[in-house]
């Protein structure tokens, strides 16, 4: 669609189980809301819209470990994340929740279409239930081996090892996430949709008609789904927890939340354009609005073959022009675990990096996983703000606001003659509009962004080259030509910026005074077409730094955070030796254990893990040997009160007889400690019982 008359741009709609953290940034929500910045700045009708997913089974998951109701869940979590949204810039039009009544009551209306149209099967089938919970299993509350790779942990919907998509009733040796146990398999009535219904029509529609304008990695996906064959996917579950199915004879079922979700994007519309007096139907059924989702690669099948057959099935509905997913982002190398807190939560991030919006933002699209899957380093976080930011945009607005400030008292000067430099830099000026626009209609917004770098580097090497601080002394004509143009430049970046660094765009803007420019309409196609963006005459404001330095404590913050997280995940899945055989308690009465008192402590001559231990045990002093040298030091252990097996068969040890032994064991971090007496008032030769 080359010239749409809007544009309804949808992000996809966040679980509210948790926050919003670095990978959803990168793969979903920067991305669409530099495309809505872009467009709304190219002066379009723009809607981007998006809303919390409260009916999915993690939330009612998370309810259950929390002990509290599904409602406080996505309430609580709904707020965080909307307001962090908010908070970071990101443009929604719209920001709803599936919980609320105008997207229950589209959602019912959109089933009982499909249902009263005759598009839906109706079967009986069998499904896992938990006998020992008394319910029928969601997918998601089924883990077992994935039939196609053996994945012992595959969801009972989906394998996120290999992303096949399946059913529950399809794993190996399924079990129960919500009791552990075996579930059987039980009768129950649902409604499907007959994806193989759609097989032939899907296949015109993508794979003849989006080969070229679909990302590689989306196109593969659908073509492999669509060549495996599709089969009926049910839109109906046994849950407590969602939108009852709006049909007699359905009480106790729920609309399945992937039925649900993405018709949120439609309620959501319907929200925004009654609060702003629109009507909401030309944004969805009008074949000049070009339909956008914004999703991560996991997403690909629910808004590339399962929601277009929902519109298609329903048939007043346009369908998605392109659907630009992204894959993975990763984190110092590991896979992001919300569950193993191995993550960077945005919310964290804005408290802990204050008015530092953009940064995020610049890194999350410099290092966006729009091909394959790419990691997030806090090293690469850093030296991006200070090498890029800093030293190369920062650099050139504050040279440029300084030297106008300090020649002309913030005048933009008149201009003398223009040499073949500043003419060939102004139409080189002039050409980044149309370059940065191009990749971002292409979806590639990480070379976007390094062309509009590539503007402040453009600035950078003619302030370098013309050195107007030595011309001011000899020349200042031609001193005045080139802070003209300087400025020109910093004018062009505080639009351009503005769909990647709204934050710094903004700040430009009012460190120029663009709003109160003498020619008021800078937009997008402005930078290219008007001669000066700023006239002579106009003053610019005080200068201040667009950006400050990340310091190398900051960054050492994240990482011991982050490895706080590795080390309570490695105690959590620790392995607790298994029991030993059952002694009798006449075999424990035999062990005489006592409290002691290290009083001398030396090394083993040519042995690093000894020590040789003096020991007063209350009976008498004793030599035993421990294997300790690697863990404690002598100086360290000497007064040290410990639990001795006195009665334990001396044992020559390197030469020395080892009168007894000290009980030891490992903490959570794997270290040696010893097993101590409470009271450090004990006696030496107390019993232990």
């Amino acid at each position: 669609m080359s010239h749409p008359k809007r544009y309804t741009i949808t992000a996809a709609l966040p679980y509210t189980n948790g926050p919003v953290h670095i990978g959803h940034l990168a793969g979903v929500y920067v991305p669409a809301d530099i495309y809505a910045r872009f467009q709304r700045l190219q002066n379009k009708d723009v809607a981007f819209i998006c809303g919390s997913d409260e009916h999915g089974v993690p939330i009612t998951i998370k309810a259950k470990k929390e002990g509290i109701t599904p409602q406080q869940v996505v309430d609580k979590y709904h707020a965080i994340i909307k307001n962090s949204f908010e908070d970071f810039g990101i443009s929604f039009d719209n920001y709803s929740r599936t919980s609320a009544k105008v997207h229950h009551d589209t959602a019912s209306q959109f089933f009982r279409k499909l249902y009263d149209d005759g598009k839906f099967v109706e079967e009986v089938t069998q499904q896992l239930y938990d006998e020992e919970a008394q319910q029928f299993l969601a997918d998601r509350f089924v883990i077992g081996t994935c039939p196609k790779c053996g994945n012992e942990e595959s969801y009972g919907d989906q394998c996120e090892r290999c992303g096949t998509s399946h059913n529950a009733t399809d794993l190996i040796n399924p079990k129960s996430a919500i009791t552990g146990s075996k579930p059987v398999l039980k009768e129950t009535k649902h409604w499907f949709l007959p994806l193989d219904q759609y097989e032939n029509w899907l296949k015109d529609w993508i794979i003849k008609g989006h080969q070229k304008d679909w990302k590689t990695n989306v196109y593969g996906q659908c073509k492999s789904w669509i060549d495996d064959g599709l089969r009926p996917r049910a839109v109906t579950r046994d849950l407590d927890w969602g939108i009852p199915v709006p049909v007699e004879g359905a009480e106790g079922k729920v609309l399945y939340v992937w039925f649900d979700a993405p018709i949120g994007y439609i309620s959501s519309t319907k929200e925004w354009a009654e609060r702003v007096g629109k009507d909401w139907e030309p944004y969805w059924k009008s074949e000049e609005t070009k339909l956008l989702h914004f999703i991560g690669k996991d997403n690909i099948v629910f808004h590339c073959i399962i929601f277009p057959s929902m519109l298609k099935a329903e048939g007043s509905y346009i369908l998605p022009d392109n659907v630009p997913a992204n894959e993975f982002l990763n984190l110092e190398g590991n896979k992001i675990s919300t569950s193993k807190n191995w993550a960077v939560w945005l919310h964290e991030y804005l408290e802990e990096f204050p008015n530092q919006q953009d940064v995020l933002r610049y890194v999350l699209t410099a290092n966006a996983p729009e091909t394959k899957d790419n990691d997030f380093t806090w090293a690469d976080f850093q030296a991006r703000n200070n090498n890029e930011l800093v030293a190369i945009f920062g650099n050139f607005i504050n040279r440029v606001t300084v030297l106008t400030h300090k020649y002309y008292n913030g005048v933009v000067p008149e201009p003398d003659n223009f040499t073949t430099v500043d003419e060939e830099t102004l139409t080189a000026l002039k050409a980044y509009p149309h370059i940065i626009a191009n990749a971002i209609e292409k979806y590639r917004f990480r070379e976007a962004q390094t062309e509009l770098m590539n503007v402040a580097r453009l600035g950078n090497k003619y302030l370098a080259d013309e050195e107007p601080w030595k011309t001011i002394k000899t020349d200042e004509e031609r001193t005045k030509t080139v802070m003209y143009v300087a400025l020109q430049i910093a004018a062009a970046l505080a639009v351009l910026s503005e769909p990647f660094l709204p934050f710094t765009s903004a700040k430009l803007k009012k460190m120029l005074m663009v709003s109160t420019a003498l020619d008021p309409t800078i937009d997008w196609d402005s930078v290219s077409e008007k001669t000066e963006l700023l006239k002579p005459g106009h003053t610019i404001g005080e200068s201040e730094l667009l950006f400050s330095k990340i310091e190398d404590e900051q960054i050492q913050q994240q990482l011991a955070k982050l490895e706080a997280s590795k080390k309570a995940n490695e105690a959590m899945n620790k392995e607790v030796t298994p029991q030993k055989e059952t002694i009798t308690f006449d075999d424990f009465s035999k062990l005489d254990l006592r409290v002691g008192t290290i009083i001398e402590a030396e090394k083993m001559p040519k042995a690093n893990k000894l020590l040789v231990l003096k020991v007063d045990t209350g009976l008498d002093v004793r030599t035993i040997v421990s294997g300790i040298a690697e863990s404690f030091s002598p100086e360290e252990i000497i007064g040290k009160k410990v639990t001795v097996l006195v009665n334990l068969a001396p044992r020559a040890l390197r030469g020395v007889e080892s009168q007894g032994m000290i009980l030891m064991t490992e903490n959570t971090e794997g270290k040696l400690v010893f097993v101590n007496p409470e009271e450090k008032e004990v006696k030496n030769g107390t019993t232990i019982n």
